[in-house]
């Protein structure tokens, strides 16, 4: 399915109007958050804590977020949490504009509710994509909608800079409310509508159904385990980017460029998954994953601003484009009305252990070298996100979710249209 015939999907233009918009207003918060807090006398310590009230917040909303999405259709879950954040997000602006200098406890409790229904809102995102989009057309939507937030991540930052310098951050924190209002209208639009939802029981047995779902499926647990691992590297990579890249790159302005090189990448990524759509989908993701730790081996060879922004590029392409994969290999590979639930799972285990590699960053870059340990950090990335490739459920995964092979008693009793090894 091509994207002109994607385009011609109403719903899929509704969606994509939507969150186009909503993700570049998402570039705004962040930014009007720490020129208001800066502005009205905090700092690190202030901001620290904002910032990880929203972090624990999604924490413990993910699994319970996950559980409603597959309760009720998804579009109802997405327009609540739209609405939500854009409360959440509009009151942030009013506590400046009359306070000045309002309390971190409330600006660290609107945050928690910010990020909260954010928890909510990614899992009915992911379910709402096969009941809006043709089988077919499914890695053309993921696509499709990594090029998008890519692109939102290049332009939003820009524009919210610009409008937070001149006119101040209540109004970066209005517009950013404003596009939630808009992604709700969008999605509330949708005609497409889930024929199936999960049986209600109690909120635990249904997040264990979510986890029996990954155990049953060797492709899935396996690719979750990978994940855990590649991301503690990233956690700790995230930090060192940047110091490494201000401190012996050039400055900010050097971490401007290769945050646009890894922009860039995003797009390239999205691009090239419009077109190169293999049979055996997973497989290929996890190898286009293995171009991932090139970026941080840039640090340490060849080294300097440009090889690092190349590598970056190519690095970065390559890791969207495994998104896009594995995001279409979840959606044909897991039965909808437990979609959601697998999808906070995902979720959760990132966010636990992207966390867990910020607090290394301080220790090991004090105890290796930046060569040696960016060395050390693309090895870990490249043995820990590519492992899954010598699973054959992995490799045997084709499009649709079907098995290429069936093997293994365990998997061979789920349903047929999942992935088995």
């Amino acid at each position: 399915m091509t994207f002109r015939d994607l385009m011609g999907v109403r719903d899929v233009r509704l969606l994509l109007m939507g969150q186009g918009l909503s993700w570049v207003g998402d570039a705004f918060n962040p930014i009007a958050l720490s020129v208001a807090v800066v502005l009205s006398g905090g700092g690190a310590a202030e901001l620290g804590v904002i910032l990880a009230s929203g972090v624990v917040a999604r924490l413990l909303c993910s699994l319970v977020g996950g559980v409603w999405a597959d309760r009720v259709t998804p579009h109802r879950i997405m327009v609540v949490a739209d609405l939500v954040r854009a409360a959440s997000v509009g009151s942030t602006a009013v506590a400046f504009a009359v306070m000045g200098d309002p309390p971190v406890a409330l600006l660290a409790g609107l945050a928690a509710v910010t990020a909260g229904a954010g928890a909510f809102f990614f899992p009915a995102f992911v379910s709402l994509r096969p009941l809006i989009v043709p089988a077919e057309g499914l890695q053309t939507a993921n696509a499709a909608i990594t090029f998008l937030q890519s692109s939102a991540q290049l332009a939003g930052p820009v524009l919210a800079g610009v409008v937070v310098a001149a006119f101040g951050s209540v109004p970066g924190f209005t517009v950013n409310a404003l596009t939630f209002v808009w992604s709700a209208v969008c999605v509330a639009r949708l005609q497409a509508r889930s024929a199936r939802v999960a049986a209600r029981s109690s909120l635990l047995t249904e997040v264990r159904e979510g986890l029996a779902e990954i155990r049953s499926r060797d492709w899935l647990w396996t690719s979750l385990v990978s994940a855990a691992m590649f991301h503690v590297a990233g956690g700790a990579f995230i930090v060192l980017v940047e110091v490494t890249a201000v401190r012996d790159l050039g400055g900010a302005h050097a971490l401007g460029l290769v945050t646009a090189s890894l922009g860039v990448g995003g797009l390239v990524g999205g691009l090239v998954a419009m077109r190169v759509q293999p049979r055996r989908m997973l497989l290929w993701a996890f190898v286009s994953l293995g171009l991932f730790p090139l970026f941080p081996l840039a640090f340490a060879w060849p080294g300097g601003l440009w090889a690092v922004m190349a590598l970056g590029l190519v690095g970065q392409a390559g890791l969207l484009y495994f998104d896009v994969g594995w995001q279409t290999a979840v959606q044909q590979g897991v039965p909808h009305d437990r979609l959601a639930r697998v999808a906070s799972w995902d979720v959760l285990i990132s966010f636990v252990a992207l966390p867990v590699g910020n607090v290394l960053a301080g220790p090991l870059s004090e105890r290796f070298t930046t060569a040696d340990l960016m060395t050390g950090i693309a090895v870990w990335m490249l043995l820990a996100g590519c492992w899954p490739l010598l699973v054959r459920g992995v490799r045997g995964f084709v499009r649709g979710g079907a098995p290429a092979a069936a093997t293994g008693e365990g998997v061979a009793q789920t349903s047929a249209a999942i992935a088995a090894s």
